[in-house]
């Protein structure tokens, strides 16, 4: 699998974008830089997109994907997320008030876009990818994803605090090669994490016991704001086998 991330921080600034990841050219996890990072016509050959939950820094750029998209691709976006998600998407971005509901246009047998809900441990198969939706420990039902192409199987937990279910079912996939998952906040605010159900490097370190042995692991959702403070306390780990995200616009392969 290729991956190349889009955006992969907690915050936006100059340098600094939202969470997304472009898979194999036309699977998206999550849309919080897709239409900012990509040239248009590469927009238009994403086929699926995997929301994880339902803050804006990860849902932000359906609209823009949409608005750039619309009356140029002849199928419709599908999007797979929670139900809950579904829901509010509709009425809180996709709603003809803050933005258009592309859902209907340009027509309703001709959308731009198509919401399906999915149920939480239920795989499923997409373009080529078997995808098994898993719950994480971040508001409004949000999920993780454990994602399988060509004998490989890839990790995403994306937002999430200390969490328990993801560990168990990762532990049967032999063939896991690596693992996405996040940092947010430095040590000193941990009463922030854990109210917002993020990770410290400290909260990290304990949940790596968790992790499947010997996989790679990559930090990204770092706070731009605290990013140099958080690499520093991760130093004081000697985590070997972790690494954080160096900058958006990277490229994986495996």
């Amino acid at each position: 699998m290729k991956i190349q991330v889009l955006g992969g921080h907690g915050g936006q600034a100059r340098g600094f974008s939202t969470t997304s990841f472009l898979i194999d050219d036309i699977l998206l996890m999550d849309a919080g830089a897709v239409a900012g990072a990509l040239p248009i016509e590469d927009q238009c050959q994403i086929d699926h997109i995997l929301i994880s939950h339902c803050h804006l820094d990860h849902i932000k750029d359906l609209a823009f994907l949409c608005d750039n998209c619309f009356g140029l691709k002849p199928v419709p976006f599908q999007v797979h997320t929670h139900h809950t998600v579904k829901q509010i998407i509709f009425d809180h971005l996709l709603n003809d008030i803050i933005w258009p509901d592309f859902s209907k246009l340009p027509s309703v047998e001709k959308p731009t876009i198509k919401i399906n809900g999915i149920e939480p441990e239920h795989t499923f198969r997409v373009g080529g990818f078997e995808i098994t939706p898993v719950p994480v420990k971040h508001p409004l039902d949000a999920m993780g994803y454990i994602i399988e192409k060509d004998n490989v199987a890839i990790l995403f937990t994306l937002d999430t605090g200390p969490t328990e279910r993801i560990w168990e079912l990762a532990s049967k996939f032999r063939n896991l090669k690596a693992i996405f998952t996040e940092v947010s906040f430095p040590n000193s605010m941990q009463k922030v994490a854990d109210m917002s159900d993020h990770h410290t490097p400290q909260t990290l370190a304990k949940e790596i016991a968790k992790m499947p042995k010997d996989i790679p692991i990559i930090l990204t959702h770092l706070k731009p704001n605290y990013r140099e403070q958080i690499m520093e306390e991760m130093k004081s780990y000697n985590l070997t086998r972790v690494r954080i995200l160096e900058k958006d616009g990277q490229f994986f392969n495996f």
